[in-house]
C-alpha cells in the first residue's frame, strides 16, 4: 500500500523536525482536519480551516514522498483516534512540544482547503507544500466563545493580524492591544526582569514609534497588573472584535477606475478598502448575490427598499477571482444564513446549469454557537509559550507558561507562537 507523507515544518530554522503525517492517499480534508483538532482537543472548530499555497509562491517546507514500506517499519506511531472515514493515520513526533504556528505574510494565493475532496486531488503542482490551521471565520464576539482554547487560538490569530497589518487601528488602541499581549504572554511588569525599554523588543506591528513604545510599558505597568492570562486575552478580543478591520482576510483588486483596493468578508458584512481606509461597507443581510466572470467580481446589494447597487471589481487573475468568489459564498453562507439546510445546492443532473456548483458545505454560525453552548467538559490544560523578542533580550525570561486552569490528568495542548523575521513567511 502506498501512503502520502507530509511533513508539517513551519520554521526552516527550527531543528524539532515539525509533524509528520502519513494518510493513505485517499484520505480526505475532513479526515485530517479532524486530526489537529482532536490533537488540539478542539470542539469549537467549525471556525477554523486549513489553508495551503503553491510551491513557486511559498517559502516554508513541507514535503511529501511515497513510502512503500509500513509506516509502523519507517519508524512511525499509530494515533489512537476514530474520526471519519480516510484511512489509517500515522505520527512522528520530533519535539515533545507540539509546534502550532499562525504565521502570516504579505498577500500569497492561497486556498482552502476543501474537506469533501480528496487531499492528494487538491495539491494540483508538485511538492513541497505549506499547509497551516487558520481562522476561517471569525466569531462575531470572540471573548464569548465557550471554550478558553478556541479563545487563544482566535487570540493568536488576531495578534499576528496585528503583526502584518491587517488589522488597523488608532495608536490609543494599538497600545492597549499590545499591552494586553505583553499581560498575557509574561505576566506582570517585574523590574528585575523587564529593564527600561523592554516594550521595544518585540514587535507587535509592521511599524511602531518610540513614543508608542513606551505608552504600551506605561499600560503594561499600571493598568494591567494581576490580570491573568486568559482575562487579559479575553480584555484584548474585546477591543479588536470592535475595530472595522477585524477580521479582515484581504484579496486584492482594483475598481472600475483601475483603483487598487482590497476587498474582504467579515462576520458583519463585505468590505472594501483603499490605502488605510473603508470605503465601503455592506451588511451581510443587505448582499443579494456575488457572482464573478472572469476576471471580474460583481457584488449586489439592496442597501434599502428602492435602492440596488452593484459593485464591480476586478481580481489579478481568474483563479483569484474565483477563489474571492468562493470565500464569499462562504462567508456569506456561514454568517447569514439561520441553517445550513438553507444553502442552496446545484442539482448534479442539470445539464444546462453555467457556472460553478462549489456550496458552502458545513454548519453556519447559529448552528455553532447553539452547539458551543451544550459543551460540558472539564477545559483542557493549556501551556501557553511567552513572548520571542525580534531582537535580543536576555533580561527576560521566556518559555512556556501554565495558564491559570487547574492542572488535571487531561491530555495538556502545548502550543507555541514562532515570531521575529524567519517566521514572516507561511500561509496567511
Amino acid at each position: 500500500m502506498f501512503f502520502d507523507v507530509y511533513r508539517f515544518c513551519f520554521d526552516p530554522a527550527c531543528k524539532c523536525g515539525g509533524i509528520l503525517l502519513v494518510l493513505q492517499r485517499d484520505a480526505k480534508g475532513q479526515y485530517l482536519f479532524d486530526l489537529i483538532c482532536h490533537h488540539l482537543n478542539l470542539l469549537e472548530k467549525d471556525y477554523f480551516g486549513i489553508r495551503y499555497v503553491d510551491p513557486d509562491k511559498q517559502r516554508i517546507m513541507l514535503s511529501s514522498c511515497r513510502q512503500e514500506q509500513s509506516p509502523a517499519d519507517a519508524g512511525y506511531t499509530k494515533l489512537e483516534y476514530s474520526g471519519s472515514a480516510g484511512g489509517s493515520v500515522w505520527l512522528s513526533f520530533k519535539c515533545s512540544i507540539f509546534v502550532f504556528a499562525f504565521l502570516s505574510p504579505v498577500y500569497t494565493p492561497t486556498h482552502w482547503l476543501e474537506f469533501t475532496k480528496s487531499i492528494a486531488k487538491q495539491m494540483k503542482s508538485q511538492p513541497p507544500f505549506t499547509m497551516c490551521l487558520r481562522v476561517k471565520f471569525y466569531p462575531p464576539e470572540p471573548a464569548t466563545l465557550k471554550e478558553e482554547i478556541t479563545r487563544y487560538l482566535v487570540f493568536l490569530q488576531i495578534k499576528r493580524d496585528l503583526y502584518h497589518g491587517r488589522l488597523l487601528c488608532k495608536a490609543s488602541d494599538a497600545a492597549m492591544l499590545a499591552a494586553h499581549i505583553l499581560q498575557a504572554e509574561i505576566g506582570d511588569y517585574d523590574p528585575g526582569k523587564h529593564p527600561e525599554g523592554y516594550s521595544s523588543k518585540f514587535q507587535f506591528f509592521p511599524k511602531h514609534s518610540e513614543k508608542l513604545e513606551r505608552r504600551i510599558a506605561d499600560i503594561h505597568k499600571t493598568e494591567l497588573i494581576g490580570q491573568t492570562p486568559e482575562t487579559s486575552e479575553r480584555n484584548f478580543l474585546q477591543k479588536a472584535q470592535m475595530l472595522e478591520t477585524y477580521g479582515v482576510d484581504p484579496h486584492p483588486c482594483k475598481d472600475v477606475s483601475g483603483n487598487p483596493a482590497f476587498l474582504a468578508f467579515t462576520p458583519f458584512g463585505f468590505v472594501v478598502l483603499q490605502g488605510n481606509k473603508r470605503v465601503h461597507f455592506l451588511k451581510w443581510n443587505e448582499v443579494t448575490k456575488l457572482k464573478f466572470e472572469g476576471k471580474t467580481f460583481h457584488i449586489y446589494a439592496n442597501q434599502r427598499e428602492d435602492e440596488k447597487i452593484i459593485l464591480t471589481y476586478f481580481a489579478p487573475t481568474p483563479e483569484a477571482c474565483k477563489h474571492l468568489w468562493k470565500c464569499g459564498v462562504e462567508n456569506q453562507a456561514f454568517y447569514k444564513l439561520e441553517k445550513s439546510s438553507q444553502v442552496r445546492t446545484v442539482s448534479s443532473s442539470n445539464l444546462f446549469f453555467k457556472g460553478s456548483r462549489f456550496r458552502y458545505s458545513g454548519r453556519v454560525a447559529k448552528e455553532v454557537m447553539e452547539l458551543s453552548a451544550k459543551i460540558k467538559r472539564e477545559p483542557p490544560e493549556i501551556h501557553r509559550a511567552g513572548l520571542v523578542p525580534s531582537r535580543s533580550c536576555p533580561s527576560i525570561t521566556h518559555g512556556p507558561r501554565l495558564s491559570s486552569v487547574p492542572r488535571t490528568r487531561r491530555r495538556a495542548v502545548h502550543i507555541s507562537i514562532m515570531e521575529g523575521e524567519s517566521c514572516d513567511a507561511a500561509v496567511r
